[in-house]
């Protein structure tokens, strides 16, 4: 059985920005407007800015400044950044495919598969993430990821989410 999916836009081109690149456009968002999609805030918040092509892949960044608290042990010496972080940095690029659907709803993982680590990422990088919703079925959503640094892979898999009710009082 074949199951198709559609993402809604609400908005193609947020205050009436719009992007080029290779004659494609992008629905762009800042650091400020992902947070009027994503719960996350500070220090968790682990996308600076995203671009959502006309082919519905999702392209973020996030710049490791080196002053992020899960450096401050992961190494002394070396500092890199843990894999689970990775994966919740793709895990929020991911959740950015389903941005209409994340109004009055959270983003809860319900599965982590066919990860791979690659290579490491380190403070000074800059973390590129291309992410592709596969799969979408009432409130359930799958995606694949790639997580890479200077166009070298350094993470991918595939991630599942339950979209829930937020519930938190405000």
């Amino acid at each position: 059985m074949e199951v198709g999916f559609i993402i809604k836009m609400s908005t193609p081109f947020p205050e009436g920005e719009t992007k080029t690149n290779n004659q494609q456009q992008f629905n762009y968002m800042n650091r400020d407007e992902i947070k009027q999609y994503l719960p996350h805030r500070e220090p968790m918040l682990l996308v600076d800015e995203m671009n959502l092509d006309e082919n519905h892949v999702c392209h973020s960044k996030y710049h490791v400044t080196g002053e992020e608290f899960f450096l401050q042990g992961h190494f002394p010496g070396e500092p890199v950044v843990p894999g689970v972080i990775l994966c919740e940095i793709m895990a929020q690029s991911c959740a950015l495919l389903m941005k209409d659907d994340l109004i009055g709803k959270l983003t809860f993982y319900t599965g982590i598969d066919k990860v791979r680590f690659k290579n490491s990422v380190k403070p000074g990088d800059t973390v590129e993430v291309e992410a592709t919703l596969t799969y979408h079925m009432r409130n359930i959503y799958i995606c694949s990821a790639v997580l890479s640094v200077g166009g070298k892979m350094c993470v991918k898999g595939e991630l599942s989410f339950a979209l829930l009710p937020d519930t938190r009082n405000k």
